[in-house]
């Protein structure tokens, strides 16, 4: 059974760092493209980062108001995708949300809460 767990969000001052753990399990291959959305209250969930397989280039992507402050990466040997942030605004409050992409079916985890405030 395939499973997401994140870990790693808590509360954090503005201008702080945070970095988000999602670890798969479950999967037979690591052909399995992984992104982070977040969703603010009362807001659609939106894609911040993605990464895309090994096999495809590890490229990544972000959406524009984190580029530079946010970085994916994945430990395929772990089965792990981080999110690291830093330079953290009160508009990256959310519960952030990881999911992954495998033949053509999209699988997500529970979500972990962050929190930027002073």
């Amino acid at each position: 059974q395939v499973q997401l767990v994140e870990s790693g969000g808590g509360l954090v001052q503005p201008g702080g760092s945070l970095r988000l753990s999602c670890a798969a399990s479950g999967f037979s291959d690591s052909e399995y493209a992984l992104s982070w959305y977040r969703q603010a209250p009362g807001k659609q969930r939106e894609l911040v980062a993605a990464i895309t397989t090994a096999g495809a280039g590890g490229s990544t992507r972000y959406v524009d108001s984190v580029k530079g402050r946010f970085t994916v990466s994945r430990d395929n040997a772990k089965n792990t995708v981080y999110l690291q942030m830093n330079s953290l605004k009160s508009e990256d409050t959310a519960v952030y949300y990881c999911k992954a992409r495998w033949w053509d079916s999209d699988y997500w985890g529970q979500g972990t809460q962050v929190t930027v405030s002073s």
